[in-house]
C-alpha cells in the first residue's frame, strides 16, 4: 500500500563526496527507516553547489533509488546546508511580558528581538536556536510557556549563511521535483542522530568530518553553544594518498577506504597494500606504514583545526562528555584514538540511533546526517520554505509566517 505524505520524511544529505536520500516512516514506536538512496556527489565542492546541472543528476539518482527501496514517491526534503560560509553567533533578547503571563506571543516577540541583530545583505539567518530563557532575572529556563513575569529574556544561537548557496540548494531540489520543507545545517542534523541527552546537558563537541568540509557543534546544557564549519575534510586524505603513491583518486579512495590506518601504532610492520600505478604502468607492492604516514598528518590537521576552533570559541572546559566524532571520515581506523591524543579529551565514534528499519544498513558514521534530518523532520514539521524571490520561487518565508502567526495570536 502506498505510503501517506505525511507518515513519510526524507533526510537529503547533499554532500561533497556523496548524495544521501533517507527515506524514514513515522509509526507509533518513532521512525523506521524504510528507503536509502545514495549516488557519488557530481557538481559540490567544499559543501557547495558549484554545478547546478551535475548536481541535479546525483540528486535524483540517490532519489530515484530510494524511492525504488521505499515503494513511494518523494515530493518533499529536508536538505542540508554545510560549507565555508556558514557563521555562528550567539545573541540575547529582552521584551516586557503582556497581562504578566508568558504567552505565545511573548516568545515570538523576544525570539525577533534576540534576530535583531546586524547582517549583511547577502547573507540569511537559517537557524535561530534558544539557549534559554530569562523570566525576571531568573535564569536556566528551558520552557517559560505560561510562567508568571513581567520581563522575558532569551539567549539564542543564530546560524547564517550565503544566501546564494541556500538559494542554489532550493533551486537544484526543484529542478529535481522536490519541496524543500526546510534547510539544516548539517551539524545540527547529524547531532539528532548520534548525541545523547546527557552528553548535551554536560557538555560535548560534535566532530563531522565529511568528504569537503569538518563540521563542530559544541553543546553545553542541552542546548547548541558554538556551531563552525571548517574547510578540510576526508577528500584531503584521498588527495594525499593520489599524489604520495602516484595512483589515480578512485584507487586512492578504495585505498583509503580498505587500508586506511590513521594511528601508526595501529599498523603491523609486515603489513603491505597493492597499489595500482597511473598510465597503464604494473601495480606496485608497499608497506602499510607508507599509507599510513601519509595518512595521519592530514588527520592531525584537521584535528588540530577542531582544537583551535574549540579553544577560540572559549567552550573547552565545558565539555565534561568529551567528543563524538561521526562523518565519513571517521571510519578510519584510529581516527578515534588520534583525536583522543590532540584534543586531550575522551572520544567515541557516533552512528545514528533512536531509529528502526533498516538499522544495520545506515549505522555508520557516514549516514549520521542523512537520518539526523529525517529526525530533525519529525520533530519539526513546518510549512514548506521557498527561500529567495531572486529565483522566482513562489511561497511564504518561514520567518515572515512565524511573525504573521505571531501577530494574529496576539491580536485575537
Amino acid at each position: 500500500m502506498a505510503k501517506t505524505k505525511d507518515e513519510i520524511i526524507v533526510g537529503l544529505d547533499i554532500g561533497t563526496t556523496k548524495i544521501a536520500a533517507i527515506v524514514g516512516e513515522v509509526t507509533e514506536d518513532g521512525i523506521d527507516v524504510i528507503g536509502i538512496g545514495t549516488a557519488p556527489s557530481r557538481g559540490i565542492r567544499k559543501g557547495v553547489v558549484v554545478n547546478i546541472d551535475a548536481t541535479v543528476q546525483s540528486i535524483e539518482k540517490a532519489i530515484e533509488e530510494a524511492e525504488h527501496m521505499a515503494g513511494c514517491e518523494i515530493t518533499t526534503v529536508y536538505a542540508g546546508i554545510a560549507g565555508g560560509h556558514i557563521k555562528g553567533l550567539n545573541s540575547h533578547g529582552t521584551v516586557a511580558v503582556k497581562d504578566r503571563e508568558v504567552r505565545d506571543g511573548d516568545l515570538s516577540r523576544v525570539i525577533e528581538s534576540a534576530k535583531a541583530v546586524a547582517i549583511p545583505m547577502d547573507r540569511e539567518i537559517i537557524h535561530v536556536l534558544p539557549q534559554e530563557y530569562i523570566v525576571d532575572e531568573q535564569d536556566g529556563i528551558r520552557e517559560p510557556l505560561g510562567m508568571a513575569g513581567v520581563r522575558l529574556e532569551a539567549k539564542v544561537h543564530i546560524v547564517t549563511a550565503a544566501v546564494s548557496s541556500a538559494q542554489n540548494i532550493v533551486k537544484v531540489c526543484n529542478r529535481c521535483g522536490l519541496q524543500v520543507a526546510d534547510i539544516v545545517l548539517e551539524p545540527l542534523a547529524a547531532a539528532e542522530s548520534v548525541l545523547h541527552d546527557d552528553e548535551r546537558e554536560l557538555g560535548v563537541a560534535l566532530i563531522d568530518i565529511g568528504g569537503g568540509t569538518t563540521d563542530v557543534a559544541i553543546f553545553n546544557d542541552g542546548a547548541i553553544v558554538h556551531s563552525a564549519v571548517l574547510p578540510l575534510g576526508g577528500n584531503h586524505i584521498t588527495n594525499d594518498i593520489a599524489v604520495g603513491l602516484r595512483t589515480p583518486l578512485d584507487s586512492a579512495e578504495k585505498i583509503k577506504q580498505r587500508s586506511g590506518v590513521a594511528l601508526a601504532s595501529l599498523v603491523n610492520p609486515d603489513d603491505t597494500i597493492e597499489v595500482p600505478s597511473v598510465g597503464g604502468r604494473q601495480p606496485r607492492q608497499i608497506a602499510r606504514q607508507v599509507l599510513c604516514d601519509i595518512i595521519m598528518p592530514r588527520v592531525e590537521e584537521i584535528l588540530e583545526h577542531v582544537r583551535r576552533e574549540i579553544v577560540k570559541s572559549g567552550h573547552a572546559e565545558l565539555l565534561a562528555s568529551g567528543l563524538v566524532l561521526t562523518g565519513g571520515a571517521v571510519n578510519l581506523e584510529g581516527t578515534v584514538e588520534l583525536a583522543e591524543e590532540v584534543l586531550g579529551l575522551p572520544a567515541r565514534r557516533g552512528v545514528p540511533r533512536g531509529i528502526g528499519g533498516l538499522v544495520d544498513v545506515v549505522k555508520s558514521p557516514a549516514y549520521a546526517t542523512g537520518v539526523g534530518l529525517v529526525l530533525y523532520g519529525a520533530r519539526r514539521k513546518v510549512r514548506p520554505v521557498m527561500r529567495g524571490g531572486a529565483l522566482g520561487l513562489v511561497g511564504v518565508d518561514r520567518g515572515v509566517w512565524q511573525r504573521m502567526t505571531g501577530w494574529f495570536r496576539e491580536i485575537f
